[in-house]
């Protein structure tokens, strides 16, 4: 239960950044695209592309200390 709180908390946390994200960038002019693997992406704004990444970053590394494997106060069990 407690594991859901906090991912329902991030969720709720990251989403409310992405909204004031969104409302930032309207008068942004300077765009630039990105380098992907297969194709470039569509001239994105650089605050967009520089906040999504940290957004992306803060999700992904909430769920990094998330008990997976059964550990419990970081001591692993060994048999």
């Amino acid at each position: 239960m407690f594991a859901f709180n906090k991912l329902s908390l991030n969720v709720f946390f990251n989403s409310c950044l992405f909204l004031i994200l969104i409302i930032g960038i309207q008068n942004s002019s300077n765009k630039l695209t990105v380098n992907l693997i297969i194709e470039e992406t569509i001239p994105l704004p650089i605050s967009f592309i520089i906040g999504t990444s940290f957004i992306s970053g803060s999700i992904f590394g909430s769920l990094l200390p998330l008990n997976i494997h059964g550990r419990k106060n970081g001591v692993s069990k060994s048999y």
